[in-house]
């Protein structure tokens, strides 16, 4: 591989930790279920946030914030539907009591993946940033050289969440319960403002 090829491969991974680094949802989340849960289910959802980030930046590379524009109810569906979801995820983590050394909770695959779909999809104000942030990014990349920046853009996502999840579980073990419970109240206030703020997109849409 060339320099060249490097270079387009390095300017995709860092723009893609530059875009990932700033607390959000999906964050918020990943840290939650380090702080909350074992190893395996912590994979999972390191996994499945990873998978649906990248499905996510395809995507957005390829346009999809235009389909927001032209159909206007579908970007109303995804405001409701994500507010819905999103606030009912942060309730439940401010509900949660996590200990040092919690193990596996009783929670259903399913339930982790929606989750992870709704901190991910579900904004379509991301969707529309990230399609003119990687969008605009491909218009002034060479033909041969789009393939390679979004190469280094999903290393970027593996990278980001592998390292925030493994970096939380390493610390979870020099917190004790009070510091936990605190973190955790913490991700689920952010949760439930992110997902409110989604409701009130959605209301906006019918204000003049």
């Amino acid at each position: 591989m060339d320099s060249g090829a490097i270079a387009y491969l390095l300017q995709g991974l860092l723009l893609g930790l530059a875009y990932l680094a700033p607390i959000g949802m999906q964050n918020m989340y990943v840290i939650n279920t380090a702080l909350r849960m074992g190893r395996v289910r912590t994979c999972q959802v390191v996994a499945a946030t990873t998978a649906f980030d990248i499905s996510l930046a395809l995507s957005c590379f390829f346009g999809i914030g235009l389909l927001l524009e032209l159909v206007p109810a579908l970007r109303g569906a995804m405001l409701l539907i994500g507010c819905v979801l999103v606030v009912y995820f942060g309730v439940k983590m401010l509900l949660a009591k996590p200990a040092p050394g919690t193990t596996d909770v009783e929670k259903p695959l399913r339930e982790i993946i929606v989750a992870c779909f709704a901190v991910t999809w579900l904004n379509p104000q991301a969707v529309l940033d990230g399609t003119m942030l990687l969008g605009g990014m491909r218009a002034t990349l060479p033909p041969d050289a789009s393939m390679l920046f979004i190469l280094g853009v999903m290393a970027a996502s593996v990278t980001w969440f592998t390292g925030l999840a493994t970096a939380t579980g390493v610390f979870k073990k020099a917190l004790d319960g009070g510091v936990l419970r605190f973190i955790n109240v913490l991700c689920g206030l952010v949760i439930i403002i992110y997902g409110l703020n989604l409701g009130y997109g959605f209301i906006s849409l019918f204000l003049p």
